[in-house]
């Protein structure tokens, strides 16, 4: 079983990531609303193809690939899982985030408005690799003696959440744009465990080969719509249903801005997702909290007597090591992300058709900077990006980005979209040059979206 276990970690290492670098800021697309409410939005309306709109996947592994513990070199699968655990930290994680778009639409208030609107799923999750249980499970404690190994490493945290939104983007003057959207989130899963505290330590005993210590355990889980009455719940489709605000509510703001520096250099950045859930629909919480010093079992024998010494071992626990559940409301805050990009035009100047019977001019090429951070609950994850942009006409534009972060230093990835009539399709596909090698991949990704966009 603990061989099962350990395997199921490694498993859960590939993982959905949510910086859209390409997507960014990428040929006037609606979806860069999503990223920046302060983008510009010159097209008078749009409709994004339901449930095509925007569907990404980024899957990616933290500090270790597929090819460690499946490469066919007649190394024993145990001996490749010991490997893996030691060159793993309590730093190393899993993270998964997925999104899809129910609907996206939008409209032209007037000249210098645009009103956005939508609806989209989220699946986002984070897990740290718990280092020490890890080695307890695949090792045992018998090669530890001495050693204390720490609880404080298990953190995660998970959402099963539908987010239904309205924006609007703001023109000020020719070279400022802002805008906001506000938020209503659907928590329909919730799972989230930090600030943990405790150690176990194993010694040798006196009244029996070993004693074991729980010293100051504190351990403290929460949930929301995973368990009812002491059950999990399995029905897909009352899930499903409760991100359309069936769930457990909360409220989320993003703000963003455009700000043209000249006309050929540009600034602008985003804040998304400050905002909260408050849990209080099929809530379940764990705790335990205590000591317990637990020397093995002394079988004694009395033909008179039968004594339950799993049962004595347990009330021991309880009585020492406490814990409890209970159905107590409480709030989660979500995933703040920031945005920045500074970016150049150059090249051969061109004209654009907009949504007021002018023209727009922009460049054939551009290239520029872009940082990403989000919020996680050891610390944030940074990634930097450099970008070039090309339009080859008013209707194809493409983008190519290299991207700098904690999973790879040489994340080469591009895009492109193209305007057929009114149709719009677009596409990403990331770390172009893992798809040599799929096993030996840290991190692929793709994005893919049609709308009708109309001038």
């Amino acid at each position: 079983m603990k061989k099962i276990l350990i395997f199921i970690i490694f498993i859960s290492f590939i993982s959905f990531s949510q910086n859209k670098q390409v997507l960014y800021d990428f040929a006037g697309l609606p979806q860069t609303l999503m990223l920046n409410p302060g983008a510009e939005a010159n097209f008078k309306y749009h409709a994004g193809i339901p449930l095509a709109s925007g569907i990404s996947a980024d899957i990616g592994s933290s500090n270790v690939v597929l090819s460690d513990l499946f490469l066919n070199d007649n190394i024993d699968f145990n001996d490749k899982i010991s490997t893996v655990i030691n060159q793993l930290s309590e730093r190393d994680h899993i993270k998964m985030n997925a999104q899809i778009e129910v609907l996206n639409a939008g409209f032209r208030l007037n000249d210098k408005t645009y009103l956005s609107f939508g609806f989209y799923e989220e699946f986002d999750a984070i897990a740290y690799f718990p280092k020490d249980i890890a080695i307890l499970l695949n090792e045992g404690n018998a090669a530890y003696l001495n050693r204390s190994f720490s609880l404080s490493q298990l953190v995660f945290k998970l959402d099963l959440i539908g987010v239904l939104h309205a924006g609007i983007s703001r023109q000020i003057n020719e070279n400022f744009n802002v805008g906001a959207r506000f938020k209503i989130y659907s928590g329909t899963l919730n799972a989230r465990t930090n600030n943990n505290s405790g150690t176990f330590t194993t010694v040798l005993g006196e009244n029996n080969i070993y004693t074991h210590y729980f010293n100051n355990v504190d351990v403290n889980i929460e949930s929301s719509g995973i368990y009812d009455n002491g059950e999990s719940i399995e029905d897909a489709s009352s899930i499903i249903t409760n991100t359309f605000l069936g769930g457990n509510l909360g409220l989320g703001l993003d703000v963003g801005f455009t700000y043209i520096i000249s006309k050929q250099l540009e600034i602008s950045g985003s804040i998304l997702d400050v905002g909260f859930i408050s849990h209080s629909n099929v809530i379940n919480n764990y705790r335990a909290k205590g000591s317990f010093t637990f020397e093995g079992i002394n079988l004694q024998y009395d033909p008179t007597t039968s004594t339950d010494y799993w049962e004595e071992i347990d009330e021991a626990f309880e009585a020492q090591l406490p814990d409890e559940e209970n159905a107590e409301s409480y709030i989660s805050w979500r995933p703040t992300k920031i945005n920045g990009a500074l970016k150049y035009s150059f090249g051969e100047r061109r004209s654009r058709y907009c949504y007021d019977s002018t023209y727009k001019d922009f460049y054939s090429n551009s290239f520029g900077l872009q940082l990403f951070t989000v919020f996680r609950p050891l610390s944030p994850q940074v990634a930097l990006t450099g970008f070039y942009e090309r339009a080859f006409s008013k209707k194809l534009f493409t983008k190519f980005t290299y991207t700098v972060d904690e999973y790879s230093l040489h994340n080469i990835s591009a895009g492109l979209s193209a305007q057929l009539g009114p149709v719009n399709i677009y596409g990403t596909v990331g770390n172009l040059t893992e798809y040599l090698n799929l096993a030996a991949a840290k991190n692929i990704s793709f994005q893919i979206g049609f709308n009708l966009i109309f001038n």
